[in-house]
């Protein structure tokens, strides 16, 4: 099986002197990782290629100044509105699970239990994202989008290492599978832009509550785990038959 790990949001708190860029709107409330699974990437990827040079060709989008940066590599952020439209229903059609945890932004919290470190929170995050799910497969790649010093190898490595252990607690059993971790630009790998989009559509129900896209893709996204929804938990697992809605989430604040 085949793992593609992105993040969406930042992890980012205070600014200089200590201003507190979360309580003036500065920087985004929530920091996201996820990741998508599939067993063919190569099919997904073909396909996303595919799609690049059809949009490429088509002469209504040449005009519009995103496209020079579509065409290098998919990115939700950046992409027109027909782009967006033609990857979503692409990757509506495809076949790949995603695995989400939202983690609310809070500096008191951050200060506590990361130190204010995105390290810290980034490998956190990765333990519980995975901690459940690695014994599934006896062998593994998994591709990390590169993500200045927060992201490298050997902290991925580490990350991984304590889901496993965690996992060994919690069940008694030990994961034998063979794991190979690569950190990658996501301008490399197509399916790092499938991740990409899926984050993004959680990313914006949390920060701009809206639902439209996640309503669209919702089956293709397994589990939103909002790990410091404190007031709503245990209810904060989030799937395709219970999926996410405003009436079931807590106020995000900043």
């Amino acid at each position: 099986m085949y793992f593609y790990v992105d993040e969406s949001g930042d992890p980012t708190i205070l600014g200089r002197k200590g201003r507190n860029l979360l309580e003036q709107g500065l920087v985004s409330r929530t920091f996201i990782v996820g990741y998508v699974e599939t067993a063919e990437p190569a099919r997904i990827s073909k396909e996303l290629t595919a799609l690049r040079e059809e949009i490429a060709k088509d002469e209504y989008l040449a005009g519009i100044p995103s496209i020079s940066s579509t065409l290098k590599g998919f990115h939700a952020n950046k992409d027109c509105a027909e782009v967006k439209e033609r990857v979503f229903r692409l990757l509506k059609r495809s076949d790949f699970k995603s695995f989400i945890i939202v983690a609310r932004k809070d500096e008191g919290r951050f200060r506590k239990k990361f130190d204010l470190q995105a390290r810290k929170l980034y490998e956190f995050l990765v333990t519980r994202l995975f901690e459940n799910r690695l014994h599934r497969y006896r062998n593994i790649d998994i591709y990390f989008a590169a993500m200045g010093n927060t992201v490298r190898e050997h902290n991925m490595r580490k990350a991984i290492d304590e889901a496993i252990e965690e996992f060994r607690q919690k069940w008694e059993t030990r994961n034998e599978n063979k794991i190979r971790i690569f950190v990658q630009q996501s301008s490399q790998i197509p399916m790092l832009q499938v991740v990409d989009y899926v984050l993004w559509t959680v990313n914006r129900v949390y920060e701009q509550g809206d639902f439209r896209h996640y309503r669209f893709i919702k089956e293709k996204i397994s589990l939103v785990q909002d790990i410091f929804d404190l007031a709503k938990y245990p209810k904060t697992y989030y799937t395709p038959e219970y999926p996410l809605e405003p009436n079931k989430m807590s106020p995000v604040g900043g």
